[in-house]
């Protein structure tokens, strides 16, 4: 399932992409920039994830830094709130890193193709 094409906000179609985002994977904020056609706008997609707090149904939790190091972790109220719900999904997470980043890795390009 691809994002909406009708979806004119940049941050919209990052909460679209990260919404499909299974559960137990992560994913990174290059990763969703590449997909959206935008590979050099990750920071911009750690915006967006900034203000997904506002949407409880936008897992911000599962996209991580390209080595899957937890950068976006002090904006989930505690400083291991991130880690936590991660290792909810069986994912675990040592010095805030994901643990074998490669085996969850969720690469979009991949998983739903180039638009």
């Amino acid at each position: 399932m691809k994002y909406s094409v009708e979806t004119e906000n940049f941050f919209d179609k990052v909460y679209a992409v990260t919404k499909l985002i299974p559960y137990g994977r992560v994913t990174s904020y290059g990763a969703i920039a590449k997909y959206l056609g935008a590979a050099r706008s990750s920071r911009m997609v750690g915006w967006a994830m900034n203000g997904a707090g506002k949407y409880p149904d936008v897992p911000a939790h599962r996209v991580v830094n390209r080595v899957g190091i937890l950068t976006g972790k002090m904006h989930f109220g505690s400083s291991n709130a991130m880690a936590q719900m991660l290792a909810e999904e069986g994912i675990q997470v040592e010095d805030d890193q994901v643990v074998d980043f490669k085996k969850f890795f969720w690469d979009p390009v991949v998983e739903l193709g180039m638009e």
